[in-house]
């Protein structure tokens, strides 16, 4: 069974931070561009960033340009969100998808309709 299972949410103070996990069983996803996303409540998924499956080249989209990273290991099938001084517009579900096609361009990695894979979610809560 193919599937992504984010971890790693939770209660963060504004200016914290906090890292997601996203593990792949199934499928390797050293073969896939990884995006992550984000739904807060009353509001359209929003994609955070794309990260390419040929060289590890990121968009990020200027809300958290400078702020969040991702990084991958393969030796564990998972990819992880790095996120540094959170605000409270952060506040969201974060989810991590996995899109095959080799020949995305990163900045159309923020659509969810290029991908063919997709977690449950985890919600990180950012409040003082």
């Amino acid at each position: 069974q193919l599937q992504l299972k984010e971890s790693g949410g939770g209660l963060v103070q504004p200016g914290g931070s906090l890292r997601l996990s996203c593990a792949a069983s199934g499928f390797t996803l050293d073969y896939y561009n990884i995006g992550w996303f984000r739904q807060a409540p009353g509001k359209e998924r929003e994609g955070v960033l794309c990260s390419s499956r040929i060289d590890g080249s990121t968009y990020y989209a200027d809300s958290v340009k400078g702020r969040i990273t991702i990084s991958r290991d393969n030796a564990k099938n998972t990819v992880y969100l790095q996120m540094n001084r959170l605000k409270i517009e952060d506040a969201a579900d974060y989810y991590c998808a996995a899109a095959r096609d080799e020949g995305l361009l990163l900045e159309q990695g923020v659509f969810e309709e290029n991908y063919d894979y997709w977690g449950q979610g985890t919600q990180v809560t950012v409040s003082s």
